[in-house]
């Protein structure tokens, strides 16, 4: 570990070096990497959920009327739950409950999979944000 007024003397050392138009750069660089991060990675509202079962759609449902819906898979049924702009898997008989523990899912984009029993929740809209599987 580097001792502290050796730290500040290397600092010292490196700023010396530094002239204004890096660090107009370097401010430059730092507010669009902030601009791009607030406009692109913002998903739109969802329009709708598409629901899965064994890789086939099972339901679109329009995401204007609070329901439940029960979906069949090969170790029981998931319940999926519908509000207003919002999804979530409220339960699935999976030993993990990976897809319930991700809770409600409210942008466009937004997935809960629920491998074990093969039944997975989407939600689609214009403006899909980014998720970890497109990154």
């Amino acid at each position: 570990m580097i001792p502290g007024p050796a730290l500040g003397g290397w600092l010292a050392a490196w700023a010396a070096h530094l002239k204004w138009g890096d660090v107009l750069v370097l401010a430059g660089a730092l507010a669009a990497c902030g601009f791009s991060a607030v406009a692109l990675w913002q998903g739109g509202r969802p329009d709708k959920a598409i629901i899965k079962a064994g890789g086939r759609v099972f339901a679109e449902v329009d995401l204007n009327t609070a329901r439940i819906l029960e979906v069949p898979g090969p170790l029981g049924a998931t319940r999926i739950e519908i509000q207003p702009g919002r999804a979530r898997v409220a339960a699935d008989p999976g030993p993990r409950q990976y897809c319930v523990r991700q809770g409600w899912l409210s942008s466009a984009g937004a997935v809960a999979i629920c491998a074990p029993n093969q039944v997975s929740l989407a939600l689609s809209g214009r403006r899909a944000d980014y998720d970890s599987i497109n990154y």
